[in-house]
């Protein structure tokens, strides 16, 4: 039988789910909660000295639908507003309550030595598990030379690193930005500055549209906009991308983070490289109950692959990731098309023709492929609205 206990620096988890740092993880009542209902843990929403100003802007979300489906999420929201105090009030309280639930407490703090090592020093008594350093929040922060302005920039982030490893007397994941040229440039970097492990992605930077009758950008604050953090299902390939690329770069323990909304998403990540995985938006969207699913599903798949653990499961995918020059371009595959399913409404054809190649033609009601044009795309069976059209050597 398979189980969904997993461990991570010592670091015993129930299941690889945790709630990421966010909306949901302001509240110790919330967090309740959420354990109750069966999460393996929570990074709490980030926490700063209290001396930090923290105002917030209304409304703070803008969405990317289709109908009722919500696949991106916008927030400029702001980190926490509970004090120390409270949190290390709160803390306790959870511990008792739920001592096998992981509590990571997140951090941010101005680029000041004293500052970040006060912030550890204080939890460091505290019954957490982990730190996880946010320097990668997009919004707000980086205006005050802070969060995506830290993690941007390899120096400042191996500095901080630097400052909290030579304090911490628990495990530090630093949690890194989507929004630069070369994150395993950053990976490195903090690395080498004695991190205990990673977590990616945080939020990617947006702007979600721009209402054409007034001309403001969403979300609208009372006539202004400003750029956001992009979340949600719609940041999935990136987070996966970024994964990868921390897990090519470093064999430090990685939280993955980024648009998981099922089960088979958070398998993806831990094929790349994840020892566990971080959900925010979708229970934004769909509450905290949807952890049931998401461990049904887990434990479900990992017994039909015969694997024992999530740890089987780590870093499955990671070997079959190359480059593009040595990728195996020998094979060609070429569009087979289904006569049951195929409605014969000609728009494969259409979308060949003005796309490049005109490889399929359609001879009364049946298509054509002329293999000699053909480049195995692959467009014809993305577009097929009757998924007819498959892929074949």
């Amino acid at each position: 039988m398979a189980t969904l206990k997993t461990s991570v620096l010592g670091i015993d988890f129930d299941n690889p789910f945790l709630l990421a740092s966010a909306p949901p993880t302001a509240k110790i009542s919330s967090i309740d909660k959420a354990f109750e209902l069966g999460w393996g843990g929570a990074v709490l929403k980030t926490i700063t000295p209290d001396d930090l100003d923290m105002v917030e802007a209304s409304p703070t979300y803008a969405a990317f639908k289709d109908g009722n489906k919500v696949y991106g999420f916008e927030n400029i929201e702001l980190l926490s507003h509970l004090t120390i105090q409270e949190w290390l009030d709160g803390i306790k309280f959870l511990k008792k309550k739920h001592p096998t639930k992981v509590i990571i407490v997140s951090i941010m703090a101005p680029v000041q030595k004293q500052a970040w090592q006060d912030l550890v020093k204080t939890f460091n008594k505290s019954p957490c598990d982990a730190f996880e350093l946010n320097f990668s929040c997009p919004h707000g922060m980086p205006e005050k030379g802070i969060g995506m302005a830290i993690g941007t920039d390899p120096k400042i982030s191996a500095q901080i690193t630097g400052w909290v490893m030579k304090v911490a007397k628990k495990p530090v994941f630093v949690k890194l930005s989507p929004n630069v040229t070369n994150i395993t440039e950053i990976v490195k970097a903090v690395e080498k500055a004695g991190a205990s492990g990673l977590a990616g992605i945080n939020t990617v930077q947006s702007m979600m549209g721009v209402n054409l009758d007034t001309f403001v950008p969403y979300p609208s604050v009372n006539g202004k906009s400003t750029y956001g953090g992009y979340s949600g299902a719609a940041v999935k390939p990136i987070g996966l991308r970024c994964v990868a690329q921390m897990r090519q770069a470093s064999s430090l323990p990685i939280l993955g983070i980024g648009g998981i909304s099922k089960w088979q998403d958070a398998a993806e990540y831990i094929a790349l490289g994840a020892d566990v995985v971080q959900v925010c938006t979708e229970v934004m969207i769909n509450g905290y109950s949807v952890i049931g699913a998401l461990k049904k599903g887990l434990l479900a798949y990992l017994e039909s692959k015969g694997f024992e653990s999530p740890k089987d499961l780590k870093n499955k995918a990671i070997s079959n990731l190359s480059s593009h020059e040595t990728l195996p371009k020998q094979i060609k595959k070429h569009p087979k098309i289904d006569p049951e399913l195929c409605c014969h409404c000609g728009k494969c054809v259409k979308i060949c023709t003005e796309s490049k190649h005109a490889c399929l033609s359609m001879e009364g009601r049946k298509i054509h492929v002329d293999k000699t044009k053909c480049a195995g795309c692959s467009l014809c069976s993305i577009i097929c609205p009757q998924s007819a059209i498959k892929m074949v050597k």
